[in-house]
């Protein structure tokens, strides 16, 4: 594909090998090109991310509702415009990153290059959204598998894309998957410690009000006695003045 015509069927073969055949597609992959091609990519991708999320805001399922809670629809459609702003900036600022750690590994330090190779990164920015509607520890579980399988999209898009050394590369994507690992722990035992906290704020919760409940069925119940004993009591205080 180039900067004078985008050809979709070759962004869908694209989209599918770099998947499915990680090693072979970014051995192939042209670095050359513009900038025309990868933000078109990564436009497409944030729109399909941007519908799932509506899909499910809308549907108000999984771990999508559980963040948007009764606005629903409305949040769902913030959340897919921000979907394709965040794939824009994500192409841009991605590629200083994917463009530091090739540096690291000895690879290519060319931006354009770089480019190229974050916006066939996001080819699993569509695939997360997808599996948004799943929450919990579960939901959390299959975006760490997403992420690990893009550390290994990386590596072969380093050392055959940007011709980066492979022991080098090798070492970086397991310090950073390590850094999955502790971020997946952190996060679920966070969320465990979330949800035990709310379910005893919402105990006490329900037990002061049904003690408020009970102190005004017995006002409603009563109403002259509780006049009375008003009553009486200002007249001993008034008793106690003179």
């Amino acid at each position: 594909m180039s900067n004078e015509s985008f050809n979709f069927n070759q962004f869908l073969k694209d989209s599918v090998n770099s998947i499915t055949k990680p090693k072979a597609y970014f051995s192939e992959m042209s670095v050359k090109g513009g900038f025309g091609e990868p933000i078109v990519k990564a436009l497409i991708y944030g729109v399909i991310a941007g519908i799932f999320t509506f899909l499910w805001s809308i549907l108000k399922i999984g771990g999508v509702a559980e963040g948007l809670g009764i606005f629903g629809g409305a949040i769902g459609i913030m959340a897919f415009v921000w979907a394709v702003i965040g794939a824009l900036i994500g192409l841009f600022v991605g590629a200083v990153i994917v463009l530091i750690i090739s540096a690291i590994c000895g690879g290519s330090t060319n931006y354009e290059a770089n480019a190229r190779v974050t916006a066939s990164l996001m080819v699993l920015m569509p695939i997360g959204a997808l599996f948004g509607f799943i929450g919990g520890g579960v939901g959390a579980l299959i975006g760490f598998i997403i992420n690990l399988y893009g550390l290994l999209m990386l590596y072969h898009a380093i050392t055959a894309s940007l011709k980066g050394k492979e022991g080098t590369s090798k070492i970086i994507t397991i310090i950073l998957a390590v850094i999955l690992v502790i971020f997946l722990i952190v996060g679920l035992f966070a969320k465990k410690t979330a949800n035990r906290f709310m379910d005893e704020i919402g105990t006490d919760w329900e037990q002061s009000m049904e003690e408020v409940g009970k102190d005004m069925e017995k006002s409603v119940k009563n109403p002259t006695k509780e006049i009375e004993e008003a009553t009486e009591e200002l007249q001993e205080e008034e008793e106690e003045e003179e």
